[in-house]
C-alpha cells in the first residue's frame, strides 16, 4: 500500500478542516480501506465560541456521509470537553448516547456525529483516521489474531478487544489504551472491527494509517497468504432469466416486499460459490459486524429461501431472547445468494443497496480466503453480530413509518427510452423508486444516465434474438421485470395511400406492431411472477 499525498492537490484545500477534507477522500479512494460510508476521520480545532471564549472542538465525519466524497459540511463539529465528560460516565444506553452527541454540536444542523467520536475524542493526536483495512481484517478475524497483531506492530499498536461501537467501546478502549500505550504508539487495533492511526498533522496521521496497513500487508505476503486462490474465470452460462425471476420471486416473498436482485459477474465470486468448502467458510459470519446491516449475518447458499427464512427466525428467536427489550424482526430474506449457477447474487430494496452488498461481500471473499490461508477465518459469535444488527437506534427507525417510492424494489423495462416520451417515462420511474432497463436503437441510450439503478441498452426492437440478450442482461442486473413500457415507434411523414409503398407500410407495422407482440410475449412469464403483479402501458 502507498501513500497517495500529493503537495499540489494538498494546496488547494486550506486550514485544518480543509486538509482533513483531503486526506479523508484519499483514504475513500482506496477500497480496500473503506467502502460506503465505512470508516471515520476526525480532527480537533480551537475555536471560539459565541461568548468568545476559546473551547476544542471535534469535527468528526457525520453519519450517513463518505469518506470518498465528504465535504466540510459531512463533519459533526462537536465540543471535546463534553466528549471526555462522556466517557467518564458509569453507564449510558446507545440512545442517551446518541443524544448527547447532538446537545454538545456547535452547530444544530450539523449531521449526527459518527456513534465513534468517543474513540476520537480519548486518542491523543489532533488528527484521527480510522478504516476497515481487509489487510487488517484478515489478520485479526484468525484464531490468536490478537498475538498476530501485537507481533507485527509491536508497541506502535494498542490491541483493544472487540466490543460493540458505542459507550462500551469507549470506555474499553479508554482502560486499554492509558494502561497500555507508549510513546512509540501511533495507532489501535479493535480486534474484528477495524485499525484508527493518528497524527499532529493531516498527512502524518495519513501516512502512518497508510504505513501501518502496508505492514499488515506485508505479513500476509511472507506467510503466503496474500494472493487469493485463481479466479474461475467460466462464464456464468445463459439464459438464467426465468430461473433468477423465480429466485428473486421466493426472496421478495420472504421479504414480504419486492426486491432487486442482481448477478455479480465477478470471477472471485463464481469461485468461491463453487469451492467444496464454501459452506464452512461462508456462514461464520461477516468481515465486520458493521456489515450485517446489508449482508445480513451469512449468505444463502443455493436457492432455498424458505430454508434460509426458517434459519433466519431461528437466530432471531435465539438473539431476542437475551434482549431485555420487545424487539422487532426485521425482514428474514437473504441479502447475499451463493450459486454454484449464478455465482454470487446480492439483493436490496434497490439496485443500490444490492450493489453495496455486493463490494461488501466481494471484499469479505478476499478477507475469508486470506484468514483461512493463515490458519483459519474466524467469525465473531452470532449474538455480537446480532447486536449490531438490533442496535437500539435501528429498532427506533422500525417504529417510524416507511416513506419509500411508490416503485421501490420493482423493475421496469421503457422501449424508445433514448428521448422524448421514453425518456421521460424513464425519468418519472426512477423518481418513484424504481430501476429502469432502457431499449432503444440510438446508441445514446446506454449512456442516458450514469446510477445503479438505470440500464440502458441498445437493441432493435424488431430482431427477436437482440430482444432476447436485452431481457437476459436486464434480469442479470435487477432480477425480475414488473412493468413494461412500450413506446417505441415510427412515424414516417403523412402522405396519401396512393402513394404509400408497401415497404414503408411494412416497416412501420414491423417496429409500432410486431416488435410490440414479440417484447410482450418474451416478457410474459417474466411479469407473471412480479412480486406486486406484472403491469404493462402500450403507447
Amino acid at each position: 500500500m502507498k501513500s497517495l499525498w500529493n503537495d499540489r492537490e494538498a494546496a488547494e484545500f486550506q486550514g485544518d478542516l480543509g486538509l482533513r477534507i483531503y486526506t479523508s477522500r484519499l483514504l475513500g479512494r482506496d477500497p480496500s480501506l473503506v467502502l460506503h460510508g465505512g470508516g471515520n476521520t476526525s480532527v480537533k480545532i480551537h475555536e471560539k465560541n459565541i461568548f468568545c471564549e476559546e473551547e476544542e472542538v471535534l469535527h468528526i465525519k457525520g453519519s450517513g456521509h463518505d469518506l470518498a466524497t465528504i465535504e466540510g459540511a459531512g463533519f459533526s463539529p462537536v465540543r471535546l470537553e463534553g466528549l471526555k465528560k462522556l466517557v467518564k460516565l458509569e453507564n449510558l444506553s446507545d440512545s442517551q448516547l446518541l443524544n448527547a452527541f447532538r446537545a454538545h454540536l456547535t452547530d444544530p444542523s450539523a449531521p449526527s456525529p459518527s456513534v465513534e467520536s468517543l474513540l476520537h475524542a480519548i486518542l491523543p493526536g489532533k488528527y484521527v483516521d480510522h478504516t476497515h483495512a481487509d489487510a487488517v481484517i484478515s489478520i485479526t478475524n484468525t484464531e490468536n489474531g490478537a498475538d498476530r497483531i501485537r507481533d507485527i506492530y509491536g508497541g506502535k499498536i494498542v490491541v483493544i478487544p472487540y466490543v460493540m461501537s458505542g459507550f462500551l467501546l469507549a470506555r474499553t478502549a479508554a482502560e486499554v489504551y492509558s494502561q497500555n500505550a507508549t510513546k512509540d504508539t501511533v495507532g489501535m487495533v479493535v480486534m474484528n472491527h477495524g485499525i484508527f492511526s493518528f497524527g499532529e498533522s493531516a498527512r502524518e496521521s495519513y501516512e502512518r494509517m497508510i504505513a501501518l496497513v502496508d505492514m499488515a500487508e506485508q505479513f500476509l505476503k511472507e506467510k503466503d497468504a496474500w494472493d487469493l486462490p485463481p479466479a474461475d474465470e467460466t462464464p456464468v452460462e445463459g439464459p438464467l432469466r426465468i430461473q433468477l425471476t423465480r429466485l428473486r420471486g421466493e426472496i421478495s416473498a420472504a421479504a414480504k416486499r419486492p426486491l432487486i436482485l442482481s448477478v455479480r459477474n465477478t470471477s472471485l465470486g463464481r469461485a468461491f460459490a463453487r469451492r467444496d468448502d464454501a459452506p464452512q467458510l461462508s456462514q461464520q459470519g461477516p468481515a465486520t459486524p458493521d456489515h450485517v446491516i446489508y449482508t445480513k449475518r451469512v449468505p444463502m447458499l443455493g436457492r432455498d429461501a424458505a430454508a434460509y427464512r426458517k434459519s433466519y427466525e431461528e437466530y432471531f428467536a435465539a438473539g431476542a431472547k437475551h434482549s431485555k427489550k420487545n424487539l422487532i424482526m426485521l425482514d428474514p430474506a437473504p441479502r447475499v445468494v451463493l450459486d454454484p449457477e449464478f455465482g454470487l447474487c446480492t439483493a436490496g430494496r434497490t439496485a443500490k443497496e444490492a450493489q453495496i452488498a455486493s463490494d461488501l461481500y466481494g471484499h469479505t471473499i478476499g478477507i475469508i480466503l486470506r484468514a483461512d490461508a493463515l490458519g483459519g477465518y474466524r467469525a465473531l459469535s452470532a449474538r455480537d453480530i446480532f447486536d449490531v444488527e438490533y442496535w437500539e437506534p435501528e429498532q427506533a427507525k422500525l417504529l417510524q413509518p416507511e416513506n419509500l417510492p411508490l416503485f421501490t424494489g420493482e423493475t421496469a423495462l421503457v422501449t424508445g427510452a433514448a428521448s422524448g416520451i421514453g425518456r421521460a417515462c424513464v425519468e418519472s420511474l426512477l423518481e418513484r423508486g424504481a430501476a429502469v432497463v432502457g431499449l432503444d436503437l440510438d446508441a445514446s441510450v446506454e449512456k442516458l444516465l450514469e446510477r445503479p439503478d438505470y440500464l440502458g441498452i441498445k437493441c432493435d426492437v424488431t430482431i427477436e434474438e437482440e430482444i432476447d440478450a436485452s431481457l437476459e442482461r436486464g434480469v442479470r442486473r435487477f432480477g425480475g421485470l414488473d412493468m413494461v413500457i412500450l413506446n417505441a415507434g415510427i412515424f414516417p411523414a403523412s402522405r396519401e395511400i396512393a402513394e404509400l409503398s408497401l415497404t414503408e407500410w411494412h416497416q412501420v407495422m414491423t417496429v409500432n406492431m410486431d416488435a410490440n407482440l414479440t417484447v410482450l410475449r418474451e416478457c410474459h412469464p417474466l411479469l407473471q411472477a412480479a412480486p406486486k403483479g406484472g403491469r404493462v402501458v402500450v403507447i
